[in-house]
């Protein structure tokens, strides 16, 4: 399982993003299944409102209805993400970011594509790993 951050969703959608092609790449030979939180998808959406087409807008909307990746939320997903957003308030961590670490947990997984590298190198993941596997850098 990967956990997808709003970097490499929005990358894929925006063909104009620098690392539009690296992600569309990374994307096309990955075959695991993929995950993301409702606060990503937010971001996302967002982002590709204002920055983008209609048309990158609709392809996004089709990939969360057609089931290209989850999207989880669980009893008790703000609570954790509160918390973990808290024990890295050094990192100025947001609550998305922080949503990611506690669905990778959740999830058991260490596998997390973004290119923020600067928050998620610098957290460790809750199941006890040393480090995320960033791709698709570390691919």
């Amino acid at each position: 399982m990967i956990i997808l951050d709003t970097s490499v969703l929005y990358a894929l959608l925006d063909r104009r993003d620098r690392r539009h092609d690296e992600a569309a790449l990374w994307y096309s030979q990955t075959d695991e299944e993929m995950a993301t939180t409702p606060l990503i998808v937010a971001e996302v959406d967002h982002l590709a409102r204002t920055r983008t087409g209609r048309r990158a807008v609709e392809a996004f909307h089709r990939d969360l209805a057609g089931g290209a990746y989850l999207v989880e939320w669980w009893p008790g997903a703000a609570a954790r993400i509160v918390e973990v957003a808290g024990h890295y308030s050094g990192l100025d961590l947001g609550l998305a970011d922080a949503s990611l670490i506690a669905l990778a947990e959740r999830l058991g997984t260490t596998a997390l594509a973004t290119f923020d590298e600067r928050h998620f190198r610098a957290v460790r993941p809750l199941t006890g790993g040393l480090a995320f596997a960033l791709a698709p850098t570390d691919s």
